[in-house]
């Protein structure tokens, strides 16, 4: 279905090649997935299949992509719209109308597909990723994960014969993200639909996938083969595989399922052990605090009686599902939305009251989308223009931007970076003022396993100096590395609030991969277990 020949691809003013010597086959009707670390080229790759890699992007394609027959060097991306639908890295910039049923509609209107067709199609695909309430909501007021799936569903309702899609889970939270693999998985069983997928959360995907596509990095080929053999030797992997590396299993298990069949002896084995847990700071007078909080927007009560307190060195994880309150409830510590009821306060100050030059100092906010804060037309630019707005001295955000991301040059636009490094950049600019409080939304989305262990490094260190953290995440992998405590939101309210273990490990959505296997252990990350079998946990 997809054939790539001896594909490179370079772009203007690059002085490497982005993607080299491509040259394999995806057959029909099967799910591929797409992995490798942040900017080795899977997005150009995805792009080259859809045609917007050079049509769109610039840029020099030697050698030949064919897509069900068709080249995409004298195809343009309209011209591959009926073959081939894709969902990039930012849902944002896919929409094209204002409301979710007109947007399910647009690309079905724009093939001349049938009314009565167009309106079943519409329908199935509602019911299927769970959009059916919100068919009538403009877009710009869903979440981020809401808007992900809505892109997802625009592309399902033209039924393409190739699905491309870049990071399709990122936003999404744990069960909305396995109806959404479940609904893909359905249409490479039933429909013989190819799917070809990028994406860094591995935990989510890869025991969906029927063929795994390594790009290892510069200079090395890629290595397309069976999930278990490439997961053997692939620089990124997901935290079931780390375990079954760890134990020595042989085949690796993908699944939890297929791992806690096997770690009955690993179970044993850590029987007497304790796992070592992130040490909660010291007590102390809150930074932020959030009393009996309530926030409408329009007709929708975001927030109901939140209570929340957070202290100097805490790490604090914000979870729940899509549209839950968790970016809501972050806009309102750092000033952005003002509240309908109750009271917050930062350093003192009420966020909503206070001037933004002088909250700045107390509080700083990672959003989701990381373009909001990217201004300048170079990293270097940005790193000097955070380093005179925080009073710090030179180079602080360029070595912070070294450290999260090691060799991207001084003069690369960031709208030249992938969605990952634009994160990383926006994070580098925020951590330069080493606010008090430090507010992220979403802070590893498009972050590879690598890059997000450097984050939780820098993190951890700035937690040691005092700065309170706050996430909002639907990345329980994360949570439970780095958070002392977690809170659960559902329908603006607070659900659940507790150290870590606690609550993730009894629940079935919230529980990291380690945690599921060696339940009822409450073993929560791989670093964990092998501290305990070389002797460094306390038995």
């Amino acid at each position: 279905m997809i054939r790539f020949e001896n594909v490179s691809v370079r772009y203007d003013g690059a002085e490497k090649h982005t993607l080299s010597g491509i040259d394999l086959t995806i057959p029909e009707g099967e799910l591929v997935l797409l992995v490798g670390p942040s900017g080795v080229g899977k997005s150009t790759l995805l792009g080259a299949v859809s045609g917007l890699v050079p049509h769109f992007t610039g840029g020099t394609l030697t050698g030949r992509v064919t897509v069900d027959g068709r080249d995409t060097r004298t195809h343009k991306p309209r011209e591959l719209a009926d073959v081939v639908g894709t969902v990039g890295q930012d849902p944002l910039s896919h929409f094209v109308t204002d409301t979710v049923e007109d947007e399910l509609a647009y690309g079905m209107e724009s093939l001349g597909i049938a009314p009565d067709v167009m309106r079943r199609r519409v329908e199935e695909t509602l019911d299927l990723l769970g959009l059916a309430d919100l068919r009538d909501r403009a877009i710009s007021t869903l979440s981020g994960g809401q808007q992900q799936r809505v892109a997802i569903g625009s592309v399902l309702t033209t039924h393409p014969k190739v699905l491309v899609l870049d990071e399709p889970t990122s936003a999404l939270d744990p069960a909305a993200a396995e109806e959404v693999l479940a609904v893909l998985q359905r249409l490479v069983h039933d429909l013989g639909t190819t799917v070809l997928m990028a994406e860094h959360r591995l935990e989510r995907v890869v025991q969906y996938a029927d063929q795994v596509l390594l790009l290892p990095g510069p200079g090395q080929a890629p290595v397309l083969g069976e999930p278990a053999d490439v997961m053997a030797q692939s620089p990124v992997h997901p935290p079931v595989v780390g375990l079954g590396r760890l134990a020595g299993w042989s085949p690796l298990p993908l699944s939890v399922r297929d791992a806690r069949r096997r770690a009955a002896g690993l179970r044993a084995g850590l029987a007497d052990r304790t796992p070592e847990e992130v040490e909660a700071p010291p007590a102390a007078a809150p930074v932020a605090e959030a009393e009996r909080l309530s926030l409408r927007r329009g007709r929708i009560e975001a927030l109901r009686d939140v209570s929340l307190a957070v202290r100097p060195g805490e790490t604090v994880a914000l979870m729940g599902r899509n549209g839950a309150g968790k970016s809501t409830l972050l806009n309102a510590l750092v000033g952005m939305q003002t509240p309908s009821g109750g009271r917050v306060t930062v350093g003192g100050r009420t966020p909503a009251k206070t001037a933004p030059k002088e909250m700045v100092r107390r509080v700083g906010l990672v959003p989701q989308e990381p373009r909001d804060l990217l201004y300048a037309d170079t990293v270097a630019a940005e790193c000097a223009a955070a380093d005179h707005d925080a009073g710090a001295e030179s180079g602080t955000c360029r070595a912070l931007v070294s450290a999260l991301l090691p060799g991207v040059p001084d003069d690369t636009h960031p709208r030249d970076l992938s969605e990952g490094q634009r994160l990383a950049l926006a994070l580098a600019l925020v951590l330069t003022g080493k606010p008090p409080l430090l507010l992220l939304d979403e802070p590893t989305r498009g972050l590879d396993y690598a890059a997000k262990a450097r984050l939780v490094t820098i993190l951890r260190g700035l937690a040691a100096e005092g700065h309170a953290l706050v996430l909002a995440t639907h990345d329980v992998e994360l949570a439970a590395e780095l958070a002392h405590r977690v809170v659960i939101l559902a329908d603006g309210e607070v659900v659940a609030d507790g150290p870590t273990p606690e609550v993730v490990v009894s629940s079935p959505s919230f529980a990291p991969q380690v945690a599921k296997i060696l339940a009822p252990q409450k073993w929560l990350t791989v670093a964990q277990v092998r501290d305990a079998l070389s002797g460094e946990s306390t038995p």
